[in-house]
């Protein structure tokens, strides 16, 4: 028998049932989602690559086997200070995929340090929108690239901001991709 972890990791990557019900392709309902986490309802090869699809891992993360090394949460820390969570939780850590590109930070600039990596998603050209007032990558001709907010598109143009203080605003026309910051990772 198959055990999920399906609402584990649901509830790590911070989704709704609602939300990965639409996220499906094709969509589905917020039931069906629950009856799959709780095994009202069986869950088959078709379904675990719907629902990992939609949570953004792969299926085998969906899955619980004896050789996974979980990363628990053993506190919560909130404006009131930090405390036990009230039920067991866990948190993933980000999963390569074919999609994926980083920027590591040599020095700091804006709210990024030296040492940090910039997890980015390529978006498809339908998907730009998802990007508006998020950091964003962008290449340029002869190997150049942008990083920073984008505050604009129209049509074809995109407006960035730098992620300094004081720098100008740049225009990029038709750029062939643009990958949206996705996850931050820092040493402390």
């Amino acid at each position: 028998m198959m055990i999920s972890r399906i609402r584990d990791v649901r509830k790590a990557r911070g989704m709704t049932l609602d939300q990965v019900a639409k996220a499906c392709k094709p969509p589905t309902t917020p039931q069906t989602i629950g009856r799959l986490e709780t095994g009202m309802r069986t869950v088959s090869v078709d379904w675990l690559n719907r629902i990992a699809d939609a949570l953004g891992v792969e299926a085998n993360e969906l899955v619980d086997h004896p050789q996974r090394n979980d990363v628990g949460v053993a506190a919560i820390l909130g404006p009131h200070g930090v405390h036990a969570p009230k039920k067991t939780a866990i948190v993933l850590p980000p999963t390569p995929a074919a999609d994926l590109v980083a920027v590591t930070v040599s020095a700091g600039i804006g709210d990024y340090r030296a040492g940090d990596e910039i997890w980015c998603r390529r978006l498809d050209d339908g998907d730009y929108g998802k990007a508006l007032n998020r950091d964003v990558l962008v290449p340029r001709p002869a190997g150049r690239f942008l990083f920073g907010r984008m505050i604009d598109r129209q049509d074809d143009k995109f407006l960035l901001l730098p992620v300094t203080a004081g720098g100008r605003q740049q225009v990029v026309t038709d750029p062939p991709w643009i990958a949206v910051a996705e996850t931050l990772v820092r040493a402390l």
